[in-house]
Parts: structure tokens; sequence; C-alpha cells
């Protein structure tokens, strides 16, 4: 099964060009749901599990894989699906997200499928608040079309895990929090969990927010400032924008950005859960002004009160 992935290196030509590959599987059932290849190390068949007395309810155990412990995390129990799950072939999908390493139980694994972003779509508003989806895409094989679910895994970490959003007194500039009062953050971001992690850290500076779910409703937003003769760095203090989205990536939304003197100076920060070192170089590929991995509120407040250095001269 780990040859699904051998040649994985090779596709993060991909980031940047507005496209992804979606890693598709089920969960005991005729349903396909998806994660990003990038966010994947590797799939194994699923081995033993070592039970953790006390851990969440949605954790099966821990798996050693050449020698590291990882916790496995059972996703159809983790995104509510009723009922159990079909007896039949059992898989681990070991991924990194926001500097962790885990693995996701689930059932067969089927292929991995080649996509543009544009083929990306939010969830129906008809799914509500609680699911467990960024997006949708359909998946034609031959006369058939399928529907996908693509996972916010970011959520199902976050009711595992608890994010601390304080901020450490060494970086808090207390000097700068009257200036800070009224200006308003950009969030660009297809989670709702990370969107209201970022809000609330940066509402403890006495930050507003506005949200986009992707990039291109962002973009229409700064396109609609400037078409109405309002400077975009007046309206906002900066723009903190994931890399993954619907319709248009992180990456392609600074690009457009970048490429528009109207507009060519916003301060932009990357903020996504990919690869450090990856980010890095695509950073300075699109023209990122900085890049911070999810969820770290001490680097966030950091970079906001940089920004604001830099207007106050």
């Amino acid at each position: 099964m780990a040859s699904i992935l051998d040649s994985v290196d090779q596709r993060t030509q991909l980031v940047g060009e507005n496209r992804l590959e979606l890693l598709m599987f089920r969960l005991g059932s005729r349903q396909l749901f998806a994660i990003n290849v990038f966010k994947v190390r590797e799939v194994v068949k699923l081995p033993h599990l070592n039970k953790m007395p006390g851990s969440h309810h949605n954790i099966s155990g821990v798996a050693n894989i050449r020698g590291v412990s990882i916790p496995v995390i059972d996703l159809r129990s983790a995104i509510g699906m009723r009922g159990q799950a079909q007896e039949g072939e059992a898989n681990l999908i070991i991924t990194e997200y926001n500097r962790t390493i885990q693995g996701f139980l689930v059932g067969q694994v089927a292929n991995i499928a080649n996509m543009t972003w544009k083929d990306i779509l939010p969830p129906p508003r008809s799914a509500g608040r609680a699911n467990y989806l960024t997006a949708i895409t359909r998946l034609r094989e031959g006369d058939s079309e399928q529907i996908v679910e693509i996972i916010d895994v970011e959520k199902v970490l976050a009711e595992i895990i608890t994010y601390d959003i304080r901020i450490s007194e060494a970086v808090l500039d207390r000097e700068l929090l009257p200036q800070m009062q009224g200006r308003k953050v950009l969030i660009v971001d297809d989670s709702s969990t990370a969107r209201n992690l970022i809000r609330d850290t940066l509402a403890q500076l006495g930050l507003d927010v506005i949200e986009c779910q992707d990039g291109l409703q962002a973009l229409h937003l700064l396109k609609s400032w400037c078409d109405a003769g309002k400077r975009v760095t007046d309206e906002i203090l900066l723009m903190i924008t994931d890399a993954e989205m619907p319709e248009m990536d992180g990456y392609r939304l600074t690009h457009e950005v970048r490429n528009d003197p109207r507009m060519q100076d916003l301060f932009i920060t990357l903020n996504t859960s990919l690869s450090g070192n990856f980010n890095e170089a695509m950073v300075k590929k699109v023209g990122c002004d900085r890049f911070i991995s999810k969820f770290q509120p001490d680097l966030l407040v950091g970079v906001a009160q940089e920004r604001l250095r830099q207007l106050l001269g």
C-alpha cells in the first residue's frame, strides 16, 4: 500500500498551480472520503494496536511504526458515522498535521485523484455547522459520478487535542495594544475550527476579524474594496490565509494579490498545517511576507505586532 505514495515528492509541483491530489478511502461504506496527499506520510495495513487506558474515546490505541509510537484515531467514529463498520480491509493513513504525527484508521484505500481547486466545492449549507467536511468534489468513473467528501481533519483533531490560545507574556507587546484596538485582520480558511482559533487568539489583542472561507471569496472582497476606491491596507492590517482551500488555494490568492498594483503591498501571512520546509520555499515563490504553521498563538501574535510596527514606523 505504501507504493501508492512513492512519487508524492514529485507532486509538490502541483501546489501553487491551483492543483491538488486527494487520497480517496472508505470508512466501511460505499461513500468515498478524501484528504490531501500532502498531509499523508504513508499508508500501511493496520498493525497491532496497544490500548491506551484513559485516552479519548476516538483513539483506538497506539501503533508502533518503525520504532515510533503513533496514536491511531478511528476516523469513522470521530466524524460521527452511525452503526458498526463493515468487516473487511483496514488500513492506517499516517499523517502530519500542525507538527504532530497521527494515524487514521480507515477501511479500503481506493486511489489518488488529481484535481484542481476549482473542482473543490464548499459543503452544502444543508450539511449544517456540525459536519466534519471542509469541502466536497465529484469524481467521474465511466458514465457514473460519485460525491467525494473531504474531511476537516483540523476539526477532528481539535476535538481530541486541546489547543491553548493563551499568549506568552514574553511575546505580548503591551505598548502596542492601544494601537491594535479596532484594527481588522482578514482570515481566509476553509476550516471553521481554524478560523475560530485564529479569531479567538487575535481578539486578545483587540483586533477584529473578517472571515472568508476560500481564496476566491477573499479575492473578490479585496477587489471590491479596490473598485470602490479604497486602499486594502486601510481596510485591514494584514491577511492570514490557509494554503489549501476550495476554488482557489492560498498560493494562487497571494499570486493574484501581488499581481494587482492596487493591493500588491498587502501584508500576507501563510498559516497552514502543511510541511514547514516546503512552505518556506513556496512563500518565496509566490511572495508571501511570512509563513507560520498552525496552531501557534505566539507566532500569530508576533506577526500581527511586527506588521503594526512596520506601519507605525
